[in-house]
């Protein structure tokens, strides 16, 4: 079973006691490539040092909206100036992590929609995809990527919206990033939307070291729990793991250019 865990941030220093070893056993499980994703400008270098060490990571860079505080108006500007640099890297694949949290409320909303679009319009010319968050802004998300109609699409990561809203999303070209959350035994709804999601539209990922799945409670997550995030996401599907594997890879591999 091949798989490609599109969405984690093994930069992080939770997996600096054990980075290689990791990644190693990783791929003696099956875990092919995997995405780290940038959050803000500090941490680009360390996820590109990651990235050149092992040619099977990939690298995508941004501002997520988290970080928003920290974020500094130059920081949009170095961004563009690293997608320069870069452009054309095999180990280059998207812009991201960004997006839109309205979940933290005391982030401001204009403030984060600016930087949403300007990133937006970086992935447009620079044609790459783009790994997106959404946390309670569904509907604001949709809008904007109703604007900017990037041609490569990209990942709604940690997808958990409805069926309505998965459809905006893959009517626009998006894939829809399944991880942890969904193994999760309450999350009733969203197991009821992924029985009806259509497989070319799915892809795998784990947000290492977050969103552990219910296999794992409490633990650091890992691209090694991706095998059996798949597991249960693929009971939960109807299907077979190895379908499910097949057709997630088969979905990373076409938007990444893989």
């Amino acid at each position: 079973m091949e798989l490609i865990d599109s969405h984690t941030h093994l930069d992080f220093p939770d997996f600096d006691a054990d980075r290689s070893v990791l990644l190693a056993e990783s791929r003696a499980l099956g875990v092919r490539r995997m995405v780290v994703l940038g959050v803000y400008q500090g941490n680009w270098q360390r996820v590109w040092d990651l990235v050149l060490s092992d040619p099977d990571l990939h690298a995508a860079f941004g501002l997520h909206p988290v970080y928003l505080d920290e974020h500094r108006p130059e920081d949009l500007t170095a961004l563009g100036d690293w997608l320069t640099r870069l452009a054309g890297h095999r180990q280059v694949c998207a812009v991201g992590e960004i997006g839109l949290d309205y979940f933290i409320e005391t982030l401001d909303r204009e403030r984060q929609q600016a930087l949403f679009d300007a990133q937006l319009q970086l992935a447009v010319d620079f044609n790459l995809p783009a790994l997106i968050h959404v946390r309670r802004s569904h509907a604001a998300v949709i809008a904007t990527l109703k604007r900017f109609r990037l041609k490569r699409a990209g990942i709604i990561h940690a997808f958990a919206g409805s069926k309505e809203e998965a459809r905006e999303y893959i009517k626009l070209g998006f894939k829809l990033g399944l991880g942890g959350a969904a193994t999760w035994p309450q999350a009733l709804r969203m197991h009821r939307v992924l029985a009806e999601l259509p497989l070319e539209s799915v892809v795998l990922e784990t947000d290492s070291p977050d969103m552990a799945p219910a296999m794992f409670p409490g633990q650091r997550n890992s691209p090694a729990h991706l095998p059996a995030i798949c597991s249960a996401l693929a009971e939960i599907m109807a299907i077979s793991p190895e379908q499910l594997a097949t057709v997630s890879t088969a979905n990373a591999c076409e938007l990444f250019n893989w």
